[in-house]
């Protein structure tokens, strides 16, 4: 089993429009296919370093004396960079989906398909899991994760549901969320809602939306003038904070515009959004919702 396919692999790399000697940042290793690519088209003088917090994915380090892999999250990202003596880079890479690997292991607990005990920590050595999510967070806290992250329109009902049942015994297990929220898992959609409130749940555990912020706003500083950015989201959420930023240089609201109606950003697109053909669709389902949008620093 592939630890993980690669999403737009050629178009997310050429995006960078790589330099040979050049400095990159692949901030989602996982099973290290865009990372190769990157390698694959840097000359002796390049330099590639790769995050990932999850220490599954360190199996994949690649051999090459131009790599280094930080298991660290990325939105540790400058620190970690001038740790290893790296203030500017050519390009960053980032593709914010969850590993195959992620979703095939049954005992992490990231997919609908498994029996699993709650779980979804990418990092492992993290103290909040899908557990304490579940039986410790309060029914306002729920409710909010559930509309915020899930977008469901029942989530006051499955916030207190969840509430009840967990008086009489604690949620341990995929098996019983799912039989305390079965009544809202329509037979014709209860796949894709079981989906929202799995989705719900692993952005909360892994503060995947602050996480996603802090990269974000550090990524002016590390880029160098003309250097890129190509970012691959996969829900809503996360591409319309990419796709804010990108365009205003924040998540809210809008800059300050000068008496002529003109604003400054950081960046600028390169480009429109770009999605897998349907070639890959076919050959990776996984890439269905993923799109890319790439920038460059002005």
């Amino acid at each position: 089993m592939a630890y993980h396919n690669a999403v737009l692999l050629k178009e997310t790399v050429d995006g960078l429009n790589i330099k040979p000697d050049g400095i990159y940042v692949d901030v989602t290793f996982g099973g290290g296919g865009h990372s190769r690519e990157i390698l694959s088209r840097l000359g002796e003088q390049g330099r590639l370093i790769a995050f990932d917090q999850d220490k599954d994915a360190l199996v994949n380090a690649l051999a090459d004396e131009r790599f280094i892999l930080i298991n660290e999250n990325f939105r540790y990202l400058k620190r970690f960079l001038r740790f290893h003596g790296v203030r500017e880079v050519d390009g960053i890479l980032a593709d914010f989906g969850v590993s195959s690997h992620q979703f095939d292991v049954a005992d992490r607990g990231f997919s609908t398909r498994f029996e699993a005990n709650l779980d979804m920590r990418m990092n492992q050595n993290s103290d909040l899991s899908a557990y304490n999510v579940i039986n410790n967070y309060g029914e306002e806290e729920l409710r909010q994760m559930f509309y915020q992250y899930g977008e469901l329109r029942q989530s006051p009902a499955m916030a207190r549901a969840i509430v009840e049942a967990r008086q009489n015994e604690d949620i341990k297990t995929s098996k019983q969320l799912k039989s305390v929220l079965k009544r809202f898992l329509n037979h014709k959609r209860e796949n894709k809602v079981l989906a929202q409130i799995y989705q719900a749940i692993r952005i909360e555990v892994n503060q995947e939306m602050e996480a996603l912020k802090e990269f974000l706003l550090q990524v002016p500083e590390v880029l160098r003038k003309g250097g890129r950015l190509s970012c691959i989201s996969y829900h809503s959420l996360e591409d319309r904070l990419v796709k804010r930023f990108i365009r205003n240089g924040m998540f809210e609201g809008e800059p300050e515009r000068d008496m002529f109606g003109n604003f400054e950003v950081p960046l600028k697109k390169v480009g429109g959004l770009i999605t897998p053909s349907e070639a890959e669709i076919r050959e990776n389902n996984r890439a269905r919702s993923a799109k890319l949008r790439i920038a460059e620093k002005i």
